[in-house]
Order: structure tokens, then C-alpha cells, then sequence
């Protein structure tokens, strides 16, 4: 069996139960070197062997999932955060199904999870947004014209930019194009979690500039919108005024105001 494991944000602790377990017990670990804490390859027992994906291809990637299950080893390609986010396993699934070999994906906390927390922010607020777009920049690996920066942020959402830190410039000028105010509040978290961990506020306009003052220009994820500022409505759930399923009002409505 290979199992496909988020590593989560980077804190050797922040893997989920299952995917820890799964580690200690697996046979063979393909991680991406480049991005999961090599801390998380402590949980290994002494004969696991290891192999770091970042100079290997799919190809090389797939020979030795399928080597080692001809042997009957289990195998974990460790991913960091979520493995669907960014984790590029929808190829080696698809690889791995033609050469009909078994495999299952165990979740993980996504660097998102990770930069929201150092932000001690919540993503959805209400009357602020209520929808959280994950996106990134165009680049070496270009994304569909519909989805560039410019087209979402004309939602005005809470919005997650990954693989983008080093396009900074051109990500400022497309926010703002979009119909981002340049003063719009935004934020640089680099490596969250880790020990590392870097948090830099700013706006949307100051993008460019902050990473350069805090010498940031990899690893990071730069989240934009007011669920970062300071106005926002109370929730409905614990307002003593609202009844739902499982509690009812503690006192009445106030009078609605009607207009002459």
C-alpha cells in the first residue's frame, strides 16, 4: 500500500495522529525535501529507508513506489500541509492506477491553517467574507486566464496566495487592478509554524517593499483582506437575541426601525 500523507505546515507536531502512526510503521518514505520539515522523519523506525523527492521525477517517483511494492513494503510520499493543495499527487494517482497498485490519501493541516493561526486571525467573518480563495500567481507554471489575480480579487474575498513571494511587484499592481484599495490590509507569514516563523503586516500596496525589509522571498504565503482589520459584525450562533436548533432567544428581538 502507498499512502499519500500531509506532513502539515512544518511544527513536527502538527501531523495528524494517523499520518504519525503511518510514519512509524512504513517501510519506505519518499518526502519532498525541498518543503517538510526533516524533523517529522524522526518518527521513522531504524530500517526505514528514506528518499528525498526533489531531485527525482514522477518517473523516478513511481519505479520506486512500485519497486518497493513488489517486494510487499508499505510506502509514504510525504507531502507538506494537505497534499491536495499544491501537492501535485492527482499525477502519480493516476500513474499508480495504470500499474494497478493500491493507495490511500491521509489529510493534513494545510500551511493556509498554519498562517492563519500565527495571524491569530479568523479567515471568515461576518459581514467581512465569507468565502477564502486559494490561489497563486502565474509564473513558470502558468493558471487559466479566468482565475488570475486581477479576476478573483474582484470578489473582495479573504484570499491565500501561495508560491507567489517572489513576484511581489506584479502581485501588488494585479490585486490592485482587480479593485483592491492599495490600503487594503495584507500579510507576509513565512515558514508558519516552524521555529523560524515570520509574521509581517502590511497592505496591499506595501507588499513588495515589506518583503524586502524582512528579507522574505521564498517560502511564505501572503494572505490579503479586511477579515484583517478590525470591524466586523458579532456572530449570529451565540447572540442572545437569536434562536437556532439548539437554543432559543434569551430575550426578544428589538423592534425593527420602519421607514416613512
Amino acid at each position: 500500500m502507498i499512502h499519500f500523507i500531509g506532513a502539515g505546515p512544518g511544527a513536527p507536531d502538527l501531523i495528524t495522529v494517523r499520518g504519525q502512526k503511518m510514519l512509524a510503521q512504513t517501510d519506505v518514505v519518499i518526502y519532498a525535501g525541498s518543503l517538510v520539515n526533516p524533523e517529522l522523519l524522526a518518527w521513522t523506525h531504524p530500517g526505514c529507508e528514506i528518499l528525498n523527492s526533489a531531485a527525482m521525477t514522477l518517473e523516478d517517483v513511481i519505479a520506486k513506489m512500485a519497486a518497493a511494492s513488489s517486494k510487499g513494503q508499505d510506502i509514504v510520499r510525504l507531502h507538506t500541509g494537505d497534499p491536495s493543495i499544491y501537492g501535485a499527487i492527482r499525477e502519480q494517482m493516476d500513474a499508480l492506477d495504470k500499474l494497478d497498485l493500491a493507495y490511500e490519501v491521509i489529510p493534513g493541516v494545510s500551511s493556509f491553517c498554519g498562517a492563519a493561526a500565527a495571524l491569530e486571525a479568523e479567515l471568515t467573518l461576518p459581514n467581512v467574507s465569507q468565502t477564502v480563495i486559494l490561489t497563486r500567481m502565474s509564473g513558470r507554471t502558468p493558471v487559466p486566464a479566468r482565475e488570475s489575480i486581477a479576476c478573483l480579487a474582484a470578489h473582495q474575498s479573504t484570499m491565500v496566495i501561495f508560491l507567489s513571494t517572489g513576484l511581489l511587484e506584479d502581485l501588488s499592481l494585479e490585486l490592485i487592478s482587480g479593485g483592491y484599495d492599495p490600503a487594503t490590509p495584507a500579510a507576509i507569514v513565512y515558514k508558519a509554524t516552524w521555529p523560524e516563523q515570520k509574521v509581517v503586516r502590511t497592505t496591499v500596496a506595501g507588499l513588495p517593499a515589506a518583503a524586502r525589509d524582512n528579507a522574505i522571498s521564498k517560502t511564505a504565503l501572503i494572505l490579503v483582506g479586511h477579515f484583517l482589520g478590525d470591524t466586523y459584525d458579532r456572530s449570529l450562533l451565540y447572540d442572545p437575541f437569536f434562536t437556532h436548533e439548539f437554543r432559543q432567544a434569551e430575550f426578544n428581538q428589538p423592534t425593527p426601525q420602519v421607514q416613512p
